[in-house]
């Protein structure tokens, strides 16, 4: 499973913004029509698997027999009076036409459309529809409808936009297009790196981004809604609420306490004192264990995983991303909580650290070498914690890695 893993990560992580390269996407416009452009707040993709990794593979684990469909958890959200008419009449009509434009379409559009429905019907028979996945599970399907429709086959992996979004979706071979939460979140953060000019879109990307948060251990999160090795969705990742904890935080930053009132509506992401306020709210999933959380408890504090479903994997540069999330977070909003948890994260990452050093290269999880990408990764990691705590460890390990990229192992090319 270690081995597969590495896949998953390859495409989930779009890399963080440090990168100035703009990435290539494929953009839907409101008619249909299909552009290939760059987007340049999202990195370039550049990232691969060192050559031992196995090839990912997706493994569908069908749940038993339900009474519950899509249409009847629907229907009970309603009559409870946990969702409006409007809402149920909203995700009616999606559902229905998903199933109508399935029976149309022939061949792999057929079969991604089918995946996602899949997905959607495992989702309602496990128990896991409730008002605040809805809205994020409903557009997921509005999309792969939209593109398995009209737009183009996609290779695996390739990323894709839609005219008048900033959200960022990604092809999975028989699991249709997701929204890629990380790679989201990292365009958050390039927006910001870019400057004023861009802060605008930065605040449109969250105001689109936070409502597609849900209740899960007590608090928000933002969930991956596809399968991977026995993972089942919902699941979610540390480093993807860290880079999300680090977007919102820099979005207070960017527009400043008491910027931004709202004239009108009820929206939660347009005061700046919001965004730390669900910074907050997000923290929960890295104070509860697996499957729900992300949290393995140690002797000497607690690690954060990348994938809650894997609670045995240890990946290094997943595991420091999540650090220097929790850590800007805790620096601005004086959150106690936020300090706690990078404190018990940072004194085990301080601990484990040296035994991701070969002596002349780095390792992606125990056992298993980096690529040069994912060794140019973890460093850079390692400086801004060195830079931002001044620990030794941080700051002797990057430089110890900084030295062998002078000399990479012909297995990490």
């Amino acid at each position: 499973m270690r081995g597969r893993l590495f896949g998953l990560l390859v495409s989930i992580l779009l890399a963080l913004p440090a990168s100035a390269s703009a990435a290539p996407v494929l953009v839907m416009g409101s008619g249909g029509q299909v552009v290939r452009t760059s987007d340049p707040y999202l990195p370039r993709l550049a990232l691969t698997p060192p050559p031992s990794a196995a090839v990912a593979s997706v493994r569908h684990t069908h749940p038993r027999r339900s009474a519950r469909t899509v249409a009847g958890e629907l229907v009970r959200l309603y009559r409870s009076h946990q969702i409006s008419a409007g809402a149920y009449r909203r995700y009616s009509s999606s559902f229905s036409a998903a199933l109508s434009a399935e029976r149309r379409l022939k061949g792999t559009r057929k079969a991604e459309l089918t995946a996602v429905t899949e997905n959607l019907h495992q989702l309602a028979a496990g128990g896991f529809f409730n008002p605040s996945r809805l809205g994020v599970l409903f557009l997921t399907l509005d999309r792969n409808r939209q593109w398995w429709s009209s737009g183009p086959l996609l290779g695996s992996g390739q990323r894709v936009e839609f005219t008048g979004s900033q959200l960022v979706w990604q092809y999975y071979p028989r699991q249709g297009l997701e929204l890629q939460v990380l790679g989201t979140f990292g365009k958050a953060d390039g927006l910001y790196t870019a400057g004023p000019s861009q802060y605008s879109a930065m605040r449109s990307l969250l105001t689109e981004m936070i409502p597609l948060a849900v209740r899960r251990s007590g608090n928000l999160s933002w969930e991956y809604y596809f399968h991977f090795d026995g993972g089942n969705p919902p699941w979610v990742s540390a480093m993807s609420q860290g880079t999300g904890i680090e977007a919102l935080t820099r979005a207070y930053k960017a527009f400043g306490p008491g910027s931004g009132r709202p004239t009108g509506g009820s929206s939660p992401v347009t005061p700046a004192t919001g965004y730390l306020q669900i910074a907050h709210l997000a923290l929960s999933i890295f104070n509860v264990a697996p499957p729900v959380g992300v949290r393995v408890a140690t002797p000497l504090g607690a690690r954060y995983l990348q994938y809650s479903f894997a609670p045995g994997v240890d990946i290094i540069n997943a595991f420091l991303q999540s650090l220097i999330g929790l850590y800007d977070y805790a620096q601005v909003s004086g959150d106690r909580q936020a300090a706690a948890l990078f404190a018990a994260g940072d004194h085990q990452a301080q601990a484990e650290l040296p035994r991701f050093d070969t002596g002349s290269w780095s390792l992606y999880q125990p056992g298993v070498l980096d690529s040069i990408d994912y060794h140019k990764l973890v460093t850079g990691f390692l400086e801004d914690l060195c830079a931002r705590t001044n620990a030794k460890v941080y700051c002797y390990v990057a430089q110890r890695f900084e030295s062998y990229l002078n000399h990479p192992p012909a297995s990490a090319s």
